[in-house]
């Protein structure tokens, strides 16, 4: 049940252990990964737990009532270079491959932009009529049942299930970064730079995450929500949210609530 609502609502659980439930290919791969490093870091962690213990049964005291002064070991020296690099090289590799295969898509179906303001996001949506609209984090007071603090917002990214979506990230103001844990999505927004990422989502739901990257007094209050619908409803609802978002000459105006003003 727990791994269930997991995936249903890209929200981690209460005392939750692992990582979110992968929704995405790039996550599945992140998951993978750290599997594969945690192991990796057990048997080290036990092989130098065993190396310890095996040093202070063979070389304490009373074994050893004369210490030996030899203070070099060619051998053993080598050993103690040449594992870690091993170790380094074996590590790498899935790395650099996985870092390659999160970095952009070279078969997207569609264009999202995404644009970071203090403090809230604003999308668009250029494959689809070029509409934009800004998405804002719903207060306490105006919270319905089900949504979760902090991470509800007032328009909600939508996607079409099992479509590449290629995602292009800058920002107006300062560094943000664009991130959803379950997607396997972490990207800066750089004024001045556009940079890219993507995302093919497995399944239905609503998959939230928020700013991480450190950006003024509102960081914690500019959270992101992926909805992923069905390619029949999402050709709906970009039909509607054409004329709904339809964009307007010249700059929108966003009012965004003071810090004070902020339910906390």
């Amino acid at each position: 049940m727990i791994a269930g609502e997991a995936l249903a609502d890209g929200l981690a659980t209460p005392w939750q252990m692992d990582m979110q439930v992968p929704a995405s290919p790039v996550a599945e791969q992140i998951r993978s990964f750290n599997v594969i490093l945690f192991g990796l870091e057990a048997l080290i962690t036990l092989g130098v737990l065993g190396l310890m213990g095996f040093i202070i049964w063979r070389f304490n005291a009373k074994r050893n009532p004369v210490p030996n002064k030899r203070t070099h070991n060619t051998t053993l020296e080598i050993l103690w270079t040449v594992i870690p690099i091993v170790i380094l090289v074996v590590v790498a590799v899935p790395s650099l491959r996985l870092l390659f295969f999160m970095d952009r898509t070279q078969e997207a179906d569609m264009t999202i932009k995404v644009v970071g303001h203090q403090w809230y996001w604003s999308y668009e949506y250029p494959d689809h009529g070029d509409f934009t609209f800004d998405s804002v984090m719903i207060p306490d007071d105006e919270l319905e049942p089900g949504q979760p603090r902090m991470l509800s917002v007032d328009n909600p990214v939508v996607v079409p299930v099992g479509v590449n979506v290629r995602v292009l990230l800058t920002s107006d103001d300062v560094i943000h970064s664009w991130a959803v844990p379950s997607l396997g999505l972490k990207t800066d927004t750089v004024p001045g730079r556009t940079n890219e990422t993507w995302v093919r989502v497995n399944a239905e739901g609503t998959y939230y995450g928020m700013c991480s990257e450190l950006c003024g007094i509102n960081h914690g209050f500019m959270p992101v929500a992926v909805k992923a619908v069905s390619k029949a409803d999402f050709d709906i609802w970009s039909q509607s949210a054409k004329q709904e978002y339809a964009r307007k000459e010249g700059l929108t105006t966003h009012v965004v609530q003071a810090p004070a003003e902020v339910s906390q």
